[in-house]
């Protein structure tokens, strides 16, 4: 009878699991593109409660800056529900961070970043402004239901996860790369 051994790789001497750099990586680069959409959605939220408080300003073709309230969700949806909208946005956030942990890729990092960044954006605004729970929108298009930074960053976000999902190789599993049990 022949035995077969099996080797296993020793750990690394530095006391770190394999992976676990990724993986802090990974999560630094959520963390820094949430910082940078919440700083941008506020100054630029900032700018336009300042700016435009005396009327729209007129930038390019169809685009407009216009100061504008939004009680409800996206595309003006669910008016006057702001505090339910509001603990649901808590919710999301919660669910992206514990989320965060299975990222595999790095563009799916980011794009966690940009959902991130953009619900805490729109949840600064519910929460700190005082403005009855309302978030402010400004970028006029005429065409489309006037947004912010905060819901550009969410838009793009979910395209981006929805691209790295869709470009995922599977694995012997079935299961798709971008997150998983790591």
């Amino acid at each position: 009878m022949c035995g077969v051994q099996e080797r296993r790789v020793a750990p690394p001497l530095s006391g770190t699991e394999p992976g676990r750099s990724d993986a802090r990586r990974r999560a630094v680069v959520a963390g820094a593109v949430a910082v940078v959409v919440v700083v941008a959605d506020q100054a630029s939220k900032s700018w336009a409660l300042y700016r435009l408080a005396t009327g729209s300003v007129h930038v390019v073709w169809r685009l407009d800056f216009a100061l504008s309230f939004n009680s409800g969700s996206a595309f003006g949806l669910a008016q006057g529900w702001a505090p339910v909208i509001a603990a649901l946005a808590v919710a999301l956030v919660v669910g992206l961070v514990v989320a965060l942990r299975r990222v595999r890729t790095v563009p799916m990092a980011a794009a966690i970043g940009l959902v991130l960044g953009g619900a805490v954006g729109n949840l600064a605004d519910r929460l700190l402004r005082g403005h009855h729970g309302a978030v402010v929108d400004f970028i006029a298009l005429h065409f489309w239901p006037t947004f912010n930074v905060a819901d550009a960053c969410i838009s793009v976000g979910v395209v981006v996860a929805a691209l790295s999902l869709w470009r995922a190789p599977e694995n012997t599993t079935g299961d798709r790369s971008v997150v998983g049990d790591r």
